[in-house]
């Protein structure tokens, strides 16, 4: 049997069952009825009317099949759980040995699906770590006795502080001997590689896949809600998203791998589950499950992975055991990144910090600096949003829109002739902030510096002015057309800040070790008291908080990157107080307005609060919407189908002789009139069809178009309070709401007004969007 006749046949029983358990309430409903037989308490069964829609059984095949979904649509996700719930029904009523291993083979599909997922994601994540770091390496030198080593591999055998021989600068290699030729040569290969690197990402992008550019998340969270867009998680998508972020990051710009890894593992787990057919109901919770292994990839951090899926992406929504199913993913994808190893460190992620006792001690004086750059964090946060969004509208409306690729080649050579000059801003954004994790070690080498005691003020202006530059590179960065995270450079903006406050606080210790506010440290000036490290994860924690606007997550992700048990108190507080702040400046994360600037149908979980409206305050009235109206003898099959071809609406309501009597979606109503309108036009027939079960009339002749009606259309008074229509739309993942008055249609409300009501107060909604009906 095929799949859609499969799918026919289930919804048919399940239309048939459904239809028995509403007569059945009829039949027992006390309330609704009085001893005569009459309707009480009519006002208040109103508030929830149900226009009268009975199945019949004759339908055809051509309107019982499941619209395929075109881009730019929303699942259905009532009839999607439908024919799930038929499925595992009908898998469960078969008997006997085949019965037994149809069951055992849809178990395990699914979790041969997260298997996979996990293994491949976190393959993928390990051969990209290589890829960055060995392509990022070569801008600076190479090594002598292999070209394919990346610096640490090279000086692998190495003692911490020693100077490697082996690793060599493209001057040494050259053995070019005069400074200043020394510093052309770096310079000219540092800004040619990283321009190549960019611009090949920039090419491959537009030329093969368009999808693979930014981040990801945004459009992963409107997939997981039900936005069709399937070229999204193409595997050209996925091989271009790979092998472009490689080259972007390795580039030098100021964007990161973390967030795009949540794509890319998307992706595999599509390409994974293709082979499985699976229904888009499944489809969903694999994709969750994949975006939490994409996290846990990026971090390192398979619980902060599965808090972000909760967080971030809402997948308390998606189905039971999504959050198990997740944590599976998360895990296997984890053990196959530490198994690979590809940091050498046997450790999970490269930003590890080194735990000594002298910093799992933190003094109360401490909370002053680092409220400061809690609200920092929160201030700059909001900060960048603006200024990404404004950068990004901008680019859109400006002639930079229609050379995208000299853009990013652009940007590209102004980012490496401003970093070159920069110790901190030269080195990958990844090395930095692993040095600025790190705590001052005599035993280990000093980056660039940075454990100086005499260069404390140079360090702090360094770092300030590193931080600067990253917020103006990255407010532009973000949004090119190559793959682009956020996640990392805002943690090296903030770890800069944090790094040099902690810098600042030491100057302090040291310049006043007796001052009343150190009487908690050591007198002597030279004992170990604060741990400059330590602020740049404070800081690190803020930044990110005032940017992705995440909590719960985010405070598991740092403690897991960094191993400090006894500072996870200071992380809470960083982290809260930089979300207030920022929320003071705008609710909306970084995701969140880009999902607004691009109208996507993605409705947020957040409670809505109205202030007395109700659903005729913004439903659109009747009069506004393009209704199928049909009168006592039915109407003509020319007439439907000249509304179906017209307006691509998802679909229409229809009213028969003044009362509502249902909806129909567009793509059911055009299968099932393209056969029809076939006939017509081969005869030459003019022949009227009828959406009510009973004709009035009692006219036989009329094609009976009833069962096309949608089982699911909830119909509501239009005073309704509007913060219970919106809850609806949330809770029960409705697509649209129709509005009654005694029968009659009075309006019409879509998730799409729903979404509107939750971005009007963005500044650049709809900013990106693309022109559709």
């Amino acid at each position: 049997m095929s799949a859609p006749t499969q799918a026919h046949t289930a919804l048919v029983q399940f239309d048939r069952h459904l239809l028995a358990r509403m007569r059945n309430l009829q039949q027992h409903v006390s309330w609704f009825e009085s001893t005569n037989g009459h309707v009480q308490d009519i006002e208040d069964a109103e508030q929830y009317e149900l226009a009268e829609n009975e199945f019949d059984s004759t339908r055809t095949t051509s309107s019982r099949k499941r619209g395929i979904y075109q881009e730019g649509d929303t699942i259905d996700w009532h009839r999607e759980e439908a024919v799930e719930r038929e499925r595992k029904r009908l898998l469960a009523a078969q008997r006997g040995y085949r019965g037994l291993l149809a069951l055992i083979a849809d178990s395990s599909s699914m979790w041969l699906v997260t298997i996979l997922t996990g293994i491949g994601i976190g393959t993928a994540g390990a051969c990209l770590d290589v890829l960055v770091r060995w392509l990022g390496d070569l801008r600076e030198g190479r090594c002598t006795y292999g070209f394919f080593y990346n610096q640490v591999t090279c000086c692998s055998g190495v003692d911490p502080g020693e100077v490697c021989r082996e690793w060599q600068s493209w001057s040494e290699y050259f053995h070019i001997r005069t400074i200043f030729t020394q510093s052309l040569l770096q310079s000219f290969v540092y800004a040619t590689l990283a321009v190549a690197f960019a611009g090949s990402a920039a090419v491959l992008v537009k030329t093969y896949a368009p999808y693979a550019f930014h981040t990801g998340i945004p459009e992963i969270k409107a997939i997981l809600n039900g936005y069709v867009l399937d070229a999204f998680l193409s595997p050209w998508t996925l091989l271009i998203k790979a092998l472009g972020l490689a080259l972007a990051v390795a580039s030098g710009l100021s964007l990161g791998k973390e967030g795009p890894l949540v794509h890319v593992s998307c992706c595999m787990a599509d390409l994974i589950s293709k082979m499985f057919k699976e229904v888009h109901a499944r489809k969903r919770r694999v994709l969750t499950g994949a975006a939490v292994a994409g996290v846990s990839v990026a971090f390192g951090s398979p619980l902060g992975g599965v808090l972000f899926g909760l967080e971030e992406l809402d997948t308390f929504s998606s189905g039971p055991n999504v959050m198990w199913r997740g944590f599976v993913t998360s895990v296997i994808a984890a053990m196959a990144l530490q198994y690979i190893d590809p940091f050498g460190t046997s450790k999970l992620v490269l930003f590890q910090v080194n735990i000594t006792e002298a910093t799992t001690v933190w003094r109360r004086f401490e909370l002053i600096p680092w409220l400061i750059l809690a609200v920092l964090g929160g201030v700059l946060g909001a900060f960048l949003i603006r200024l990404n969004a404004a950068a990004a509208v901008y680019r859109r409306n400006s002639t930079v829109h229609n050379w995208p690729t000299l853009e990013v080649i652009s940007c590209t050579a102004i980012t490496a002739a401003v970093s070159y000059p920069v110790v901190f801003l030269r080195a990958q954004t990844s090395e930095l902030v692993v040095n600025l994790f790190q705590e001052c070690d005599p035993s280990k080498g000093d980056f660039h510096g940075l454990c100086n005691p005499t260069a404390i003020w140079a360090n702090v202006f360094l770092l300030v002015l590193t931080a600067v530059t990253k917020i103006a590179l990255t407010a532009w960065t973000f949004g090119m057309m190559i793959p682009a995270g956020i996640f990392l450079p805002t943690i090296a903006i903030g770890a800069s800040f944090g790094r040099a406050m902690g810098l600042i606080t030491e100057g302090l210790y040291r310049a006043y070790p007796t001052a009343w506010i150190f009487s908690s440290c050591p007198p002597e000036p030279t004992a170990k008291c604060i741990s400059p490290g330590f602020y740049a994860v404070i800081g690190a924690a803020s930044m990110l908080g005032g940017v992705t606007r995440m909590t719960v997550s985010l405070v598991v992700i740092l403690f897991e990157l960094t191993g400090a048990l006894s500072h996870v108190l200071p992380i809470m507080i960083a982290v809260m107080v930089s979300k207030w702040v920022g929320d003071y400046f705008g609710k909306e994360g970084i995701y969140s307005l880009w999902i607004a600037m691009r109208e996507y149908p993605w409705l947020p979980p957040a409670e809505y609060r109205d202030k007395g409206e109700t659903a005729a305050d913004v439903m659109k009235p009747a009069a506004n919407l393009v209704v199928i109206n049909e009168n006592r003898d039915g109407c003509t099959l020319q007439d439907i189908n000249q509304i179906a071809n017209t307006y691509r609406f998802h679909g229409f309501p229809v009213v028969c002789g003044g009362q509502l009597i249902g909806y129909v979606t567009r793509d059911r109503l055009k299968t099932t009139l393209e056969s029809l309108s076939e006939d017509d036009a081969r005869t030459g027939a003019m022949r009227k069809c009828t959406f009510a079960p009973h004709p009035a009339n009692g006219n036989m002749e009329l094609i009976n178009l009833s069962p096309l009606l949608e089982e699911a259309a909830l119909q509501l008074r239009e005073e309704m309070p509007l913060e219970v229509v919106v809850s609806m739309f949330q809770k029960l993942n409705l697509r649209h709401i129709l509005f009654s008055h005694e029968g009659r249609l009075t309006g019409m409300l879509t998730k799409t007004d729903i979404v509107r009501l939750f971005t009007a107060q963005f500044p650049y909604t709809a900013a990106l969007s693309e022109p559709r009906w």
